[in-house]
């Protein structure tokens, strides 16, 4: 799927940040201390990552109060670890909140220059509880996310998605189920991370 290229000039989003992945905890994709991260578990990460944005506007269009689910897997040993995903837009924006976020997230945010195919991008119900130790994502039929306990340690965590800034919270994920005409799979008892995030360009 092409991507037109981003033509946005201000923006900002806030909120909450939440994820799971098919590492052990804790992921070791991770920075952990003055530990820097390294190779996925086995090799091949399978993600979900998901956002509650509590505040923000795209070139004037306010997506406050609205979520996006991002799935997706690379290959460690791809060169570059490309990623293709799958994108979720909250089914509750307008036609100008959903251009808003897929063209922030596909093209804009730290991340995205990781992103080689984009296999979907598909308006859902979408339902986040990033209550600490008892987060959740479901997406229409397609994921569910569900927090098992948190994962205790005593070094800093942090993750470069909601930015090293943003240290953050490792848990153990009770499950983590995509089924997706394009991406499937379902793991038990593997990581996740939880904090908040800010980004503004």
């Amino acid at each position: 799927m092409n991507r037109k290229e981003p033509t946005m000039k201000n923006w900002h989003a806030s909120g909450s940040y939440y994820e799971s992945c098919n590492c052990e905890a804790i992921c070791p994709c991770r920075p952990q201390g003055d530990r820097p991260g390294g190779r996925s578990t086995y090799g091949v990460c399978d993600f979900v990552l998901s956002w509650l944005i509590q505040d923000g506007q795209v070139d004037g269009v306010d997506v406050s109060d609205r979520t996006v689910v991002l799935a997706g897997s690379y290959d460690d040993d791809e060169p570059g670890q490309p990623w293709r995903i799958v994108l979720y837009v909250d089914d509750r924006c307008a036609p100008a909140q959903h251009e808003a976020l897929t063209a922030l997230y596909l093209q804009r945010l730290p991340f995205s220059s990781a992103i080689a195919e984009v296999c979907g991008i598909r308006p859902a119900a979408i339902t986040l509880d990033h209550t600490p130790n008892a987060q959740r994502i479901d997406v229409d039929r397609y994921v569910t996310v569900r927090t098992r306990q948190p994962f205790h340690h005593t070094e800093t965590v942090t993750c470069a998605i909601p930015g090293h800034d943003h240290p953050g919270q490792e848990i153990v994920a009770d499950v983590m189920r995509i089924d997706d005409p394009a991406l499937a799979w379902e793991v038990r008892g593997r990581c996740g991370f939880a904090t908040d995030f800010s980004y503004v360009g």
